[in-house]
């Protein structure tokens, strides 16, 4: 029966029909293209290779001081108050030379005054209550050990009457560049058992590095997990650990 004896209704139907069968090929096609793509956007980044993460570390001692003092003193007259500065100063030079401070390896600084202003009711009156002076007072030395003695002691000088401000000796390492070289290289062959872990279970291997960046130096006091993104140098400590990362981007083979 042709399209012309048939009725208006089965034509319109007949026609729907062949939409619907044209509409699912078209969406059929689509759909096997679109998952070609997927499929081949998967592959692509599977040949890029595996980035692992290698990390080192090693035991430092530090071998390189630097201690500052402050002595502050206070008086009604600013002269005064230089004075006490100049003798809590001497006082402390002496504890330190007699401890086994070399006097070339402590340096003075300039000696600082300032005012300390009446207020009421936070509002200035014009008049000087006191005036403060202070003075630093730095030691370098490699003796770290002799440092921390006296560091440790100074609580004798204080009790004499001086007023010295401790804000604690800081301990370098000084032998960072000679551990650099060793610690990277430690930390690519630790990135490299971890990457052939990887792709070894999930059956592949790897190939060569395709590319390389070191993390920052991390030196943290023993068994620290401290970090930081631009590294840590923490000087508190005689004791340290020294830390070096890398990412490395291996090629990979299945």
């Amino acid at each position: 029966m042709s399209e012309q004896n048939e009725s208006p209704i089965i034509t319109i139907e007949r026609r729907k029909a062949v939409t619907i069968i044209i509409s699912a090929i078209i969406v059929s096609i689509a759909l096997a293209g679109g998952l070609m793509k997927v499929g081949s956007g998967f592959a692509a980044r599977s040949t890029e290779g595996i980035i692992v993460t290698g990390s080192a570390k090693v035991a430092a001692v530090a071998d390189n001081a630097v201690w500052t003092l402050n002595v502050q003193e206070s008086s009604a007259k600013v002269s005064d108050a230089v004075v006490r500065v100049g003798s809590g100063v001497a006082a402390l030079t002496r504890y330190l030379t007699r401890g086994g401070v070399p006097a070339n390896a402590i340096t003075l600084g300039a000696v600082s005054t300032y005012a300390n202003p009446e207020y009421i009711n936070g509002n200035a009156t014009g008049r000087i209550l006191s005036y403060n002076a202070g003075r630093d007072v730095t030691v370098r030395s490699k003796d770290v050990s002799l440092i921390a003695k006296l560091s440790q002691g100074i609580g004798a000088l204080l009790q004499t009457g001086v007023n010295v401000n401790n804000y604690g000796p800081a301990y370098y390492v000084s032998t960072l560049p000679t551990l650099r070289p060793q610690l990277l290289e430690d930390a690519m062959k630790d990135a490299q058992v971890r990457a052939v872990a990887l792709t070894k279970a999930v059956g592949g291997t790897i190939g060569a590095v395709l590319s390389v960046r070191s993390g920052p130096f991390q030196v943290t006091t023993p068994d620290s997990t401290m970090t930081s993104d631009a590294g840590a140098y923490d000087t508190s400590t005689i004791e340290k650990t020294v830390t070096a990362t890398v990412s490395v981007t291996f090629k990979t083979k299945q």
